[in-house]
C-alpha cells in the first residue's frame, strides 16, 4: 500500500514538473512577445487625464518617481498628491516636485475627514473632488515611468469597450541581497505570470502600479468608496469594471518599481501580503500557481524518483528557468544585471511564501497590521 501511494505521489510530481516546464516555456514566449509589441507600439493622443498619487512616507527615490509622472509628453493632465498625515515627509517631497514644475496643474490635497479601512483608498477619496478630467489614473508612489506613459495608457481608451486599463511592472533592486530577491520575484514570476494569464483569459483585474478608469464607469460601479475596506483594491476595481460589461486592457507599456526591502523580514511581509491578497480573491487559481515553480517541482521529483529521466527533467527545468530570468530582466528591468545564481534561493523563498498565504490571517502594510477575512475584506488594524 505504501509503495502504491509513493508511486502515485512520484507520478504526480512528474506530471507537475512537466506542467511547470510547459508553463515556463510559454512564459518565455509571452515575455519576448510583450517586449517586441511594446517596441513597435505607437500611442495616440486621447482625452485629459487626472493622476492621483497617494503618498506614505519618504521612501527611497520618491522625488524621482513623482517627477517622472510630471514629465509626460501629453497635452492635458493634472497631478494630485495626498497623504493621510499632514506631517508626512512625503508631502514636502510633493511640494518640492510642485516647485520644480510650476506650470503644471499640480495640487496637494488636504485629506482631513477622509476615512477608509484601506489607507491608500482613503487618500484617493480625498483627492477625487479635485479631479477635473474624464480619465482617472491611480499609481502607487514607488512607480517610475517614462514620458510616453500617459499616451500609452490613454490610448487604450480609444476603444469604447475599455472601462479600465492597467500596467505590468518590473522591479529595479537596490544593491542589497534582499532587494535583489524582491526584484526577481517581480520580474521572473509576477510579470510573466500576468502575460501568460492574459494570453489564456480576459483580464478582469488591475494592478496598483496603474489603475486607469473612465470616470463614468467608476461612478457606475460605486466609485472608489466601493473599495474602501478591501485589501486588494486594484483587483476589486478591475473585477467590478469587468462585471459591469467593460473591458480591462493591459497597456503595452511596462512601468518600474524600485525594490528597497532592506531585510528578509521586510521582504517576507511584503510578499506575503501580495500572496494573501491573491489567495483571498482567486483561491483555486492561486493553489494551481504552484505549477509556475518548475525548478522546485523538478528538484522534489528527482529526490523522490532518482531516475535518469527525472534528472533530465531537472536539467531542462533549470535551463528554462535561467532563460526566463534573462528574458525577464531584458524586458522589465533593462539596465540591471542578471543574477542567475540566486534562482534556487529565490524559488525556495517563493514556494515558502506561496504556502504561507493559505494560513495567513493578518498582513502588514505600511505601519500597521491588518486582519483579513477570507474574501479579502480588511476588518481593522493594529498600529505597529
Amino acid at each position: 500500500m505504501r509503495r502504491s501511494i509513493a508511486k502515485f505521489v512520484t507520478l504526480g510530481l512528474g506530471a507537475a514538473t512537466l506542467a511547470g516546464i510547459g508553463y515556463t516555456a510559454l512564459a518565455i514566449a509571452r515575455v519576448r512577445a510583450f517586449r517586441e509589441a511594446a517596441a513597435r507600439y505607437r500611442p495616440r493622443c486621447a482625452a485629459g487625464v487626472t493622476i492621483l498619487k497617494p503618498l506614505h512616507g519618504d521612501e527611497p527615490h520618491l522625488f524621482e518617481n513623482l517627477c517622472s509622472f510630471c514629465e509626460q509628453d501629453y497635452p492635458e493632465f493634472q497631478v494630485l498628491f495626498a497623504a493621510a498625515d499632514p506631517r508626512d515627509p512625503a508631502l514636502e517631497v510633493a511640494r518640492e516636485v510642485a516647485r520644480r514644475f510650476p506650470r503644471l496643474d499640480i495640487t496637494i490635497v488636504d485629506t482631513h475627514g477622509a476615512r477608509a479601512a484601506n489607507p491608500k483608498i482613503a487618500n484617493v477619496l480625498a483627492m477625487m473632488p479635485y479631479a477635473r478630467h474624464g480619465l482617472i489614473v491611480v499609481a502607487d508612489s514607488d512607480i517610475r515611468v517614462g514620458p510616453a506613459y500617459l499616451h500609452a495608457v490613454a490610448s487604450c481608451f480609444d476603444d469604447s469597450r475599455t472601462g479600465a486599463a492597467t500596467c505590468v511592472y518590473g522591479g529595479v533592486p537596490n544593491p542589497t541581497l534582499t532587494a535583489q530577491l524582491g526584484a526577481m520575484h517581480v520580474n521572473d514570476h509576477f510579470a510573466p505570470s500576468v502575460l501568460v494569464a492574459n494570453a489564456l483569459e480576459d483580464l478582469t483585474y488591475c494592478f496598483g502600479a496603474t489603475m486607469a478608469v473612465r470616470r463614468e464607469v467608476l461612478e457606475q460601479i460605486g466609485g472608489f468608496e466601493a473599495l474602501a475596506d478591501r485589501l486588494a483594491d486594484d483587483y476589486v476595481l478591475g473585477n467590478r469594471v469587468s462585471a459591469a460589461g467593460y473591458r480591462v486592457a493591459l497597456v503595452p507599456y511596462a512601468v518600474a518599481t524600485r525594490v528597497a526591502d532592506e531585510s528578509l523580514r521586510a521582504l517576507w511581509r511584503h510578499e506575503r501580503r501580495w500572496a494573501r491578497t491573491i489567495a483571498g480573491q482567486r483561491r483555486i487559481g492561486y493553489a494551481g500557481s504552484v505549477l509556475t515553480y518548475a525548478l522546485p517541482l523538478a528538484t522534489v521529483f528527482y529526490a523522490a524518483a532518482r531516475t535518469r529521466s527525472a534528472a533530465a527533467l531537472c536539467l531542462i527545468a533549470a535551463a528554462a528557468r535561467a532563460r526566463l530570468h534573462y528574458e525577464a530582466r531584458r524586458t522589465f528591468a533593462p539596465g540591471t544585471r542578471p543574477a542567475p545564481w540566486l534562482i534556487p534561493l529565490r524559488d525556495a523563498l517563493s514556494v515558502a511564501v506561496w504556502a504561507s498565504a493559505f494560513f495567513a490571517r493578518r498582513v502588514h502594510w505600511q505601519d500597521a497590521a491588518y486582519a483579513v477575512e477570507p474574501d479579502g475584506r480588511m476588518i481593522g488594524s493594529k498600529e505597529m
